[in-house]
């Protein structure tokens, strides 16, 4: 991953993270998504890693016991805690998801990961995810959601040779920014999950999929 790239491509485009969310052919979409997260967090106590301005830990925030929400732009954090969350439950912090700290096991039952795997280089997922089992521990609850591939929209500029694709994004400040972004087939992200994680399931819809599995 390119973490520069990426991470100048959101702090330009923070303010106008949201704007996905508001295009009307995702609606049905995160509408069923919305109950099957706050379904999925109930009762947990949530790690959230890039949790951008805080639109996924709004909802998550309605049925955990807590969420600790953590981006590594500062930005991100900044426009989250304008949504006036409540701050018994919901508490922000700056953290890079790819370099968790030790002493995190047995602080959360659950860690949700969203819009943010497709920017994992392929060759370094199954790796990722022994190092969160590692730092969080065992039969934690990981809930990764992120974007699919849509036909005639999604546009691939290349790919490496360890397969990862790539595509051209404009950003807010009008420079363009080539950005990693892997969309997975189902088969795939199993095989992925597979050798760590257990209980497996993968709800995809038209936008986005959603994976819920327990760690090993």
């Amino acid at each position: 991953m390119n973490t520069n790239q990426l991470t100048k491509y959101y702090a330009v485009n923070a303010d106008n993270y949201d704007q996905v969310y508001a295009r009307e052919e995702r609606f049905d979409d995160l509408d069923d998504l919305q109950e099957m997260v706050a379904e999925l967090f109930d009762g947990h106590k949530v790690l959230e890693l890039g949790c951008g301005t805080a639109y996924w830990t709004d909802l998550i925030s309605e049925t955990a016991a807590s969420v600790y929400a953590t981006d590594i732009l500062p930005e991100m954090i900044a426009l989250a805690e304008t949504r006036g969350l409540d701050e018994d439950i919901v508490t922000f912090g700056v953290m890079d998801a790819f370099a968790l700290p030790d002493g995190m096991q047995g602080e959360y039952t659950a860690v949700f990961i969203g819009n943010l795997w497709r920017h994992v280089r392929r060759e370094q997922q199954e790796k990722y995810l022994k190092s969160l089992r590692a730092k969080l521990g065992k039969d934690v609850l990981l809930v990764v959601l992120d974007e699919s591939a849509i036909e005639g929209e999604t546009v691939i500029a290349r790919t490496d040779a360890d397969g990862n694709t790539y595509q051209f994004l404009t950003a807010d400040d009008g420079e363009r920014y080539e950005i990693m972004n892997n969309y997975l087939t189902d088969s795939t992200l199993r095989k992925r999950f597979a050798d760590h994680a257990k209980q497996i399931r993968i709800e995809r819809l038209q936008h986005y999929f959603l994976l819920s599995c327990r760690l090993k």
